[in-house]
């Protein structure tokens, strides 16, 4: 076995200048390992938790100096703001219908250009279906009104 495939965590076996070892240590206990790991969650969870603190400070604030300009405004801004919803929804919904259009399209290219597109099978069944009842119809047709296949080729 060669130095390089040795590995001990405690002790690990190099290769050296002039073939000598070296010698690496590890001594970290699982107690200082776990006091590690909780003073870097603790101080991650203090960043973040004064970080939430000032934002809702800042919120606080900002509602406050807001609150009487929005009432000011109130009678330009409620319908401006239902004006820009209604666009914004209207635009969405466009959008919406014209990928739905795309794809309906690009599947039917796909099926009427002899592809395989998801659902041709039962497009294929149920128009197979839809074609041998309406033969059936019309041969009950045919018989209720008494016209036969002979009758009707003397018309």
């Amino acid at each position: 076995m060669t130095d390089y495939q040795t590995y001990n965590p405690q002790h690990h076996v190099g290769g050296g200048v002039g073939g000598m070892h070296q010698q690496q240590y590890t001594n970290t206990s699982p107690r200082a390992h776990q006091a590690v790991k909780a003073a870097t969650a603790a101080t991650a969870g203090g960043s973040l938790l004064v970080l939430s603190g000032l934002t809702l400070a800042g919120t606080v604030i900002a509602l406050t100096i807001a609150t009487p300009l929005l009432v000011i405004f109130s009678p330009v801004l409620v319908p401006a703001a239902i004006t820009v919803f209604l666009l914004a929804t209207g635009f969405l919904t466009s959008g919406g219908f014209g990928v739905a259009a795309v794809t309906v399209l690009s599947w039917i290219y796909k099926y009427a250009t002899g592809g395989h597109p998801p659902g041709a099978d039962s497009l294929d069944q149920a128009r197979d279906k839809l074609g041998y009842k309406a033969r059936e119809m019309k041969g009950r047709a045919e018989q209720a009104t008494g016209m036969g296949h002979h009758q009707r080729a003397d018309l």
